[in-house]
């Protein structure tokens, strides 16, 4: 092993692969700040460049492209409530409500500190326990990934305002329903599609978040009145101090370790991704906050934008576990990129480190210097990125709709798409006038899709029974875990009313007094 990590490091830092590396992770930023293009598209676009290179510089620039499109999604998100990619949605739960309080460069930098945390975290352990975490990972079943996602949707309520808990279930039922449109992946048919072709393959992710967070805000916006207001001109003052006290760097510290390990663990498992870690991380991270910290996520809590933050940049790292070791493909990302290594010759699985160690180790040592390239590339930029919000609205809402209207366009090429999307936005804009929440509705969502499949593969394999939910020890530890949070509020409530009569009788008596 320790001569496989010093051969992967005598190739990760000569100056073409480094220069690669930088190369990577500027084009993957800048792409990844676009709203809705995301690392998807930008490794895509990355294939033609690197057929003339050799193999380990060609995945090393579109691993640099990957965690540099993770990272730079945060940027839109923050600025003007519109995710550059699936994985950075949460991030705009409390990044844009900093944004909107003059914390704009507070937030950046925050999320520049997580991500880099993250990611260097997840590249250490990556590369001290790459193999190991591929059995780790094949000992999951179809049945322990259905127990994942239900333990997921337990999440909800952390999605939701005080009071909201109700509807917060109701949209996330909303969100199952709507993951159900398309063909199912099983049998082959098709299922609520109107016997349309346009919804054969689902409603994509992207469009519904474009729709419900970058389209709905705009259009609230406007109905509200706000694009008519003239505002003065924004000064570098305004945009608040990027610099983190120390309370609050001991505030997130603790978020940011757990996040992180947590994000990268989310990653090793094939197919769960970065997009459904930062929605996990978030709801873990709520879950473990005090009632006060509870009440300020969803408007600019620091843990709360840097929990999703950490995940996401951590489970891109993790996803390269299962494609390395095992040949398979954790994220669309990755998968793209199994395609680019059969395309070298290569054939990722068990026996990588030992017939291309140089192609193994230079990719996983390279992480840790793309991390470092993108913070010290993105810090400084801050401030001339946030002169985004000094744009006056009526130029910045037409841009953001750009912005929006074209990304989703570019992923399917389909105006149906476009169509769709401002369907869902007027459906969108009538629920949030009733207060309803939106996340929840992305988080049932995303967790539907999965979940059904591992159910119906678990199902088949127990022959239609659900013994397998107490029958595999893993399952039913997932399972009890749910059920424990699903609780855990009951409980709390039934412990605090005893401590609350005696001050009732005492403001009683005091009255009688009186």
């Amino acid at each position: 092993m320790l001569d496989g990590i010093m051969t992967g490091l005598t190739t990760a830092v000569m100056p073409f692969n480094l220069m690669m590396v930088v190369l990577g992770c500027f084009a993957g930023t800048f792409i990844g700040m676009l709203p809705g293009l995301g690392p998807i598209s930008a490794v895509a676009l990355m294939i033609p460049i690197t057929y003339g290179l050799d193999p380990a510089s060609g995945i090393i620039l579109m691993a640099g492209v990957y965690y540099g499109a993770v990272f730079g999604g945060s940027t839109s998100s923050i600025l003007i409530n519109a995710p550059g990619c699936a994985s950075t949605v949460v991030t705009a739960f409390d990044g844009y409500p900093m944004a909107q309080k003059k914390q704009a460069g507070k937030a950046l930098a925050l999320a520049a500190y997580s991500s880099f945390t993250g990611g260097t975290i997840g590249a250490l352990v990556l590369l001290f326990a790459a193999p190991a975490l591929a059995t780790v990972s094949l000992s999951f079943q179809s049945s322990d990934y259905f127990a994942l996602m239900i333990l997921g949707l337990t999440a909800v309520a952390a999605f939701s305002g005080k009071g909201q808990v109700i509807k917060a279930m109701i949209m996330t039922i909303f969100g199952l329903m709507i993951s159900t449109v398309g063909t199912d992946m099983m049998s082959g048919a098709p299922r609520f599609t109107f016997g349309s072709i346009d919804l054969i393959d689902g409603i994509s992710f992207l469009l519904l978040a474009m729709a419900t967070f970058a389209l709905t805000e705009v259009v609230m916006t406007v109905l509200k009145g706000q694009h008519r207001e003239e505002e003065p001109e924004m000064d570098m003052s305004s945009l608040g101090s990027m610099k983190l006290s120390k309370d609050e760097v001991k505030e997130v510290a603790p978020t940011v370790a757990r996040s992180s390990v947590f994000g990268f663990l989310v990653g090793v498992l094939p197919g769960a991704g970065a997009t459904i870690a930062s929605f996990l991380a978030y709801g873990l991270e709520r879950n473990l906050a005090s009632a006060k910290q509870k009440l300020q996520f969803g408007k600019g809590a620091l843990r709360g934008l840097a929990a999703p933050e950490s995940a996401n940049n951590a489970a891109s790292t993790g996803s390269f576990v299962p494609l390395l070791t095992l040949g398979i493909p954790g994220s669309g990302t990755t998968a793209i990129m199994l395609g680019a290594l059969i395309a070298y010759g290569i054939q990722p699985g068990p026996r990588l480190f030992i017939d291309n160690p140089d192609v193994f180790w230079s990719v996983i040592i390279s992480m840790y210097f793309g991390n470092l390239v993108l913070l010290i590339l993105n810090l400084p930029l801050i401030p001339y990125i946030s002169r985004l919000l000094a744009i006056p609205r009526p130029i910045l809402i037409p841009l953001i709709l750009f912005f929006s209207i074209t990304g989703v366009y570019l992923v399917s090429f389909n105006t149906f798409d476009i169509h769709m999307m401002v369907f869902i936005t007027v459906a969108a804009i009538f629920l949030k006038l009733l207060e309803f929440p939106m996340a929840p509705m992305l988080l049932g969502f995303i967790l539907g899709g999965i979940m059904e499949t591992n159910l119906s593969r678990a199902m088949t394999l127990y022959d239609g029974d659900l013994a397998f939910l107490w029958e595999r020890p893993l399952t039913l530890t997932i399972m009890i875990i749910a059920i424990l949070v699903l609780l855990m509020p009951l409980l709390a409530r039934m412990f605090q009313r005893p401590a609350k009569k005696p001050d009732s009788d005492e403001e009683v008596s005091y009255e009688g007094e009186g």
